[in-house]
């Protein structure tokens, strides 16, 4: 097992405010990324008073190989929840917020409806936030998409994780091609919406397939783009196969950014969704 570097050991230090956010979502019963997954970044989000809320559950319907959320039969879903996200992100006064979801397979558009629906209920009870919505392939249901769009975020954001040589292995239940036609028909749908992925390092990619992937991204336009080191949840999971240098994620950074990206964030400890609101000025 490779030993981890220096510059991925995170210290924090207590803050109220992380008392604040574990109340406000524990008295809505709301479920955050930041936990599920296990993000190295929760304390620091959290005490800045913001996070990634998670819906549709916290159950998986998917068993890829790098993920920490639970893999289990799905729960059912809350029609309360959207308005619930609402009244937690006005509360915290965020002027960015992003939503994800567990991948729900089993449902016939995905979870999209429950996305459309959390955003609406945002621009309803927090009509000064930006609004970016991570989400699944849909398994390439369009009018799943359109859903989405049709509801009007700033941002939609779905992660391609990792190159196309390595889906077999870390992502067997997902296509390379599906994902990147989500990212393309997003732009399709809706112009004004910006497209956005993240992606890992440290899986056993090569440095050619890394740029052929950011070459993929830019084909079907995408804008926003993050990259981080993989870290993997437990042993049973897919193992790291390297630790990527602070100078080489600048490397790929300034690389990403010549390619045509108009926001990039790439350093270890990169999240999808870490300092979202970056992207937008916010």
């Amino acid at each position: 097992m490779l030993q981890k570097p220096p510059w991925l050991r995170v210290r924090h230090t207590h803050d109220p405010n992380l008392d604040v956010v574990e109340e406000l979502l524990r008295a809505r019963n709301l479920n955050t990324v930041c936990r599920e997954a296990n993000c190295p970044n929760y304390v620091e989000c959290f005490s800045k008073k913001t996070a990634t809320f998670m819906i549709l559950g916290t159950n998986c319907t998917r068993n890829c190989q790098f993920c920490n959320v639970t893999f289990d039969a799905p729960q059912p879903i809350d029609p309360d929840e959207p308005q619930r996200v609402a009244e937690a992100v006005a509360a915290l006064g965020l002027q960015y917020v992003v939503i994800t979801s567990v991948t729900r397979d089993d449902l016939p558009d995905g979870g999209a409806g429950q996305f459309a629906a959390v955003i609406r209920a945002l621009r309803k009870e927090a009509s000064q936030t930006a609004v970016e919505v991570l989400i699944p392939d849909f398994q390439g249901n369009i009018e799943a998409l359109w859903q989405v769009t049709d509801a009007k975020p700033d941002v939609i954001s779905h992660n391609m994780e990792t190159v196309a040589a390595l889906y077999d292995a870390v992502r067997p239940q997902a296509d390379y091609r599906q994902s990147l036609d989500v990212l393309k028909n997003i732009k399709a749908s809706d112009p004004a919406i910006r497209s956005k992925t993240g992606i890992m390092l440290g899986l056993g990619e090569t440095e050619a397939q890394v740029l052929a992937l950011f070459d993929d991204l830019r084909a079907v336009g995408c804008e926003f783009l993050t990259i981080g080191q993989y870290l993997a949840p437990t042993r049973t999971h897919y193992p790291v196969q390297s630790y990527i240098t602070p100078e080489q994620f600048d490397r790929y950074g300034d690389i990403a950014r010549a390619k045509g990206f108009a926001f990039v964030a790439s350093a270890p400890l990169v999240r999808s969704s870490y300092h979202a609101g970056e992207a937008l000025g916010r």
